[in-house]
């Protein structure tokens, strides 16, 4: 007997999820394979189908020759659907790094999170090459963005702020202050100069806010620094 999957998603319904769970399980499936695992008539499958591939969570991955005849369409997960999906790195990942406190072995954390630091660092530096102000200060948060942040530049009567929406590294978070010590020196790295942070999630806030108004101006080619001490609103 298999167990169903617990796919998260608003708006999909119970045939829905069946189909998209069927499509996990198998990969890729014509839609006349999906119709021998359904009571459903092929024309309502088709409906589904569309309405799956409309929200980015189905694609047509290609076609199925079997002798004479019209071939037969594949489809599959798109990414955005594979994403529905339980996942568990987050709890893997906290898991990892608990483990390596609890040996004494601090060190392999900061030597990751170093290395981690320098690489992004190096990639990440000519996307924000010869910008300045305003217009810098939103290349971060579009980069910050795509690595799940969800952040923006808000104004506010004293100024702009950086404003980071979720964490999605939050498992990790909740048992070392290495994450978040490091994405600042990153965030410093990328507006040019540390900036001061005025909310803070693992502190109870909504968001981690930053203020850039006071941040100094680095000179070109300096390594950001990494910040030192405890974790702190």
């Amino acid at each position: 007997m298999r167990t169903a999957l617990p796919i998260v998603g608003p708006g999909i319904g119970e045939s829905q999820r069946r189909l998209l769970e069927l499509m996990k399980r198998a990969g890729e499936c014509t839609l006349a394979e999906l119709e021998a695992g359904f009571d459903l008539s092929r024309e309502t499958l088709r409906i589904h189908l569309k309405s799956l591939a409309a929200q980015g969570l189905v694609e047509r991955s290609g076609v199925q020759r079997a002798g004479p005849g019209r071939p037969h369409v594949l489809y599959r997960l798109t990414p955005d659907g594979e994403a529905l999906f339980p996942r568990r790195e987050g709890a893997l990942l906290r898991e990892l790094a608990t483990f390596l406190l609890d040996k004494g072995r601090r060190d392999l954390l900061e030597e990751f999170f170093a290395d981690r630091l320098g690489r992004k660092g190096f990639e990440l530096e000519t996307r924000v090459a010869g910008l300045e102000g305003r217009e810098r200060l939103e290349r971060v948060a579009e980069i910050l963005s795509e690595d799940g942040f969800l952040a923006e530049v808000a104004d506010t009567t004293e100024g702009p702020r950086l404003r980071l929406s979720h964490c999605p590294i939050q498992d990790l978070v909740a048992v070392s202050d290495l994450p978040c010590r490091y994405e600042l020196a990153l965030i410093e790295g990328l507006l040019g100069g540390r900036p001061d942070r005025e909310e803070f999630m693992p502190a109870g806030s909504h968001a981690c806010v930053y203020s850039i108004s006071s941040a100094r101006t680095k000179r070109r080619g300096a390594s950001p620094s990494i910040p030192s001490g405890k974790r702190s609103a």
